[in-house]
């Protein structure tokens, strides 16, 4: 098709072509290509930010686990994942800006993970706003040193950050 998607994994190609239909822009492969130009950017700079706050990237994230992750879906949505060390988690969930079928954000601080987290598969939670995520392209874990709280600063962080670099990109989109 374009530069922009074939550069794009193969596995979320797909779903970059239905966020283009849900997204308010035309249904026109410049659309795709301009979605998938966003997606590559926003990967980048999650990967960028895991490296700068030191945070570590993982193939799965244990239902059990007690440090906190920030978790990067196919449409480019943001995940964050509090420390559960006291039998409840925090989670927030923000999306990318462009999808008319889903929340800008939800949280709640009180639910846990149904199951383990794996690259490929989706997020599913307890309870909550949101119950199961789109599938989770990257997953990334707070480093093992760090109080509970400091988890939670560290990944409330790290997403608004994020957050805003993505609110940047999603500039590009809608002006270009």
């Amino acid at each position: 098709m374009g530069t922009y998607l074939d550069e794009v994994p193969e596995a979320v190609q797909g779903h970059i072509r239905s966020i283009t239909k849900t997204s308010g822009l035309p249904d026109t492969d410049e659309s795709i290509e301009k979605i998938a130009h966003a997606w590559l950017e926003k990967k980048r700079l999650f990967e960028e930010r895991l490296e700068e706050h030191e945070m570590s990237e993982v193939d799965e994230y244990s239902a059990d686990e007690t440090r906190g992750a920030v978790l990067f879906t196919y449409s480019g949505s943001l995940i964050t994942v509090g420390p559960g060390d006291e039998g409840t988690r925090s989670i927030g969930y923000t999306s990318i800006g462009l999808r008319q079928d889903v929340p800008d954000q939800a949280a709640t601080t009180d639910t846990n993970l149904s199951e383990d987290i794996a690259v490929d598969g989706s997020a599913q939670f307890t309870n909550g706003p949101i119950k199961k995520s789109s599938p989770v392209y990257s997953i990334a874990i707070s480093p093992e040193d760090l109080s509970s709280d400091e988890t939670e600063e560290l990944v409330t962080n790290v997403t608004q950050i994020l957050v805003e670099d993505f609110v940047e990109v999603n500039k590009t989109i809608v002006t270009t």
